[in-house]
């Protein structure tokens, strides 16, 4: 049961998303135009501080707030709402406070370098395929186990896109940066948080359309779903659905502290919810038939955004390497326990 904030942040959100992100701003949105008024009623509502505790946020649990994430995810929001969501949880979590507007997560790369001269940190180079970087007011940067908060001193040089066309740009930074330690999770796994999250949500509206398309298209005098062919390629599609919302679950207990293993349950929850995407979306596509790889159809923008967020923050080849180099550390007496503990 949510909490009683929890329960009015949910319906906010859900009032936020019927009214803000409709198919005219969706289509906007994928031919470049960034949805300030949709941010700007996001802020009003105050959903950027969801995830942080105290004062400074609503204080409602963590699961609560992770929770509308996976709401984000169910709409394909073109915003990063989710990356700055996360951004102030960890700044409030480091004693760094919150930062105001859009926020831009930078896990620790090498193309970026960070100097210290009279006591102040200096961040200097470039990040590549930054999420949202041209709309950015401040980058969230990761340097040796610490994170700071950029708000001046960047740009991006270079602008990019995913497949479901959201911005993913070059960054250039020469900013100073005040640097605290990571209070929990890196930033990679934090960017795998939440597209895990966004994923579980994006692959349940696959599932809600494939239904409706299958229950209104008609062959050979009956709608498709009548087919036991189809019924079984549905019941494949929300097992698929179903494993990606536990992986969503893991993904989600690794970061309120849940888990004794976060690293290892985010490495598990990214895996599994990679394969469970490839799956929904062949399916998905199968029983839509072309309609469904049209531009112009809703589907397209949730197969688009589910390709692009599974190799986010990680591939889902890099997080399965990753799984198995942690589980391979463990003896034979040591494996189940460890399985059991994450």
């Amino acid at each position: 049961m949510l909490s009683d904030t929890g329960a009015l942040l949910a319906e906010m959100t859900e009032r936020f998303l019927a009214e803000q992100v409709d198919d005219r701003v969706m289509r906007a949105a994928r031919a470049g135009t960034w949805p300030q008024r949709a941010w700007d009623a996001a802020c009003a509502q105050g959903l950027p501080l969801a995830l942080v505790q105290g004062e400074q946020g609503f204080d409602i649990p963590l699961d609560e707030g992770l929770a509308l994430i996976r709401m984000l995810g169910r709409h394909a929001v073109p915003l990063p709402l989710a990356e700055t969501m996360i951004a102030n949880a960890l700044l409030a979590r480091a004693g760094l406070g919150t930062a105001e507007g859009p926020v831009a997560l930078v896990p620790q790369c090498t193309d970026v370098l960070f100097q210290r001269q009279d006591g102040v940190w200096r961040a200097t180079g470039d990040a590549k395929r930054i999420a949202w970087g041209r709309n950015a007011s401040a980058l969230l940067l990761e340097h040796d186990g610490r994170i700071g908060l950029a708000t001046s001193g960047f740009s991006a040089v270079e602008h990019g896109t995913n497949l479901a066309l959201m911005p993913r740009d070059q960054m250039r930074i020469d900013s100073s940066v005040t640097l605290a330690l990571l209070p929990s999770i890196t930033l990679i796994e934090a960017g795998a948080v939440i597209r895990t999250l966004a994923m579980a949500g994006a692959l349940e509206t696959l599932v809600a359309l494939t239904i409706a398309h299958v229950s209104e298209r008609v062959q050979f005098g009956r709608t498709l779903s009548a087919f036991q062919t189809v019924q079984h390629a549905l019941a494949q599609l929300a097992s698929e659905a179903a494993s990606a919302s536990a992986a969503a679950d893991l993904a989600a207990d690794a970061f309120t502290n849940a888990s004794a293993h976060p690293n290892v349950a985010i490495a598990a929850a990214r895996s599994r919810i990679a394969e469970a995407a490839g799956t929904a979306i062949k399916i998905a596509h199968q029983l839509h038939g072309a309609i469904g790889f049209t531009a112009e159809h809703r589907l397209h923008w949730f197969t688009t955004a589910l390709w692009s967020w599974r190799d986010e923050f990680g591939s889902a080849a890099w997080w399965t390497r990753r799984l198995g180099v942690q589980a391979l550390g463990y003896s034979k007496a040591a494996y189940w326990p460890f399985i059991t503990s994450v």
